[in-house]
């Protein structure tokens, strides 16, 4: 009766077994083994595959609220490192043959987001400096003065949070 509890424990919680032996465990032990050969194959396998380690520790860390409402969440992380880190899959080259080494020769090639682009955002004058030069070839100079301190002051009584009447404005 104890070992079918135990079995039961070990069933319902594998991916808290397995994640850490998977994700750490092996990884460091093969990590090691990597800095004592000459190839450079299993250096950048080990090396790619903590850096992607670490982008997937960032994520569940900015979006650990959102990951609680998906329970499939450990058992899709669990595979996705296993795909990562086993050598038949091969998976952290994979990634940064096909991915990350892209990017990072040709980067002008490789979009991974869209942003548009304003064309032509010098070619027009700024709005408000030909709209200031319009009022003061229609009104004038002093004109545009006496608006800029009405403004000011306006600005200032919505700071002070009281109003401040003008003459020219309310002459009888």
């Amino acid at each position: 009766m104890g070992s079918e509890n135990f079995l039961t424990v070990v069933a319902k919680n594998f991916d808290v077994f397995a994640g850490p032996l998977v994700a750490l465990v092996y990884p460091l032990y093969a990590s090691i083994k990597a800095i004592e050969t000459k190839s450079q194959a299993d250096d950048q396998q080990w090396l790619t595959y903590w850096v992607l380690y670490s982008l997937i520790t960032l994520f569940e860390l900015t979006f650990s609220k959102l990951i609680e409402w998906f329970p499939i969440w450990p058992y899709a992380k669990l595979i996705a490192t296993c795909w990562l880190v086993l050598p038949s899959f091969n998976g952290a080259a994979y990634v940064y043959k096909h991915f990350i080494r892209p990017f990072y020769m040709h980067p002008q090639t490789s979009q991974i987001w869209y942003i548009p682009r304003k064309k032509n955002i010098f070619s027009k004058p700024d709005d408000v400096l030909t709209a200031a030069e319009r009022y003061i070839e229609e009104h004038g100079t002093e004109a545009f003065e006496r608006m800029i301190i009405r403004a000011n002051r306006e600005a200032m009584a919505r700071r002070s949070n009281y109003m401040i009447f003008d003459r020219e404005d309310y002459g009888y």
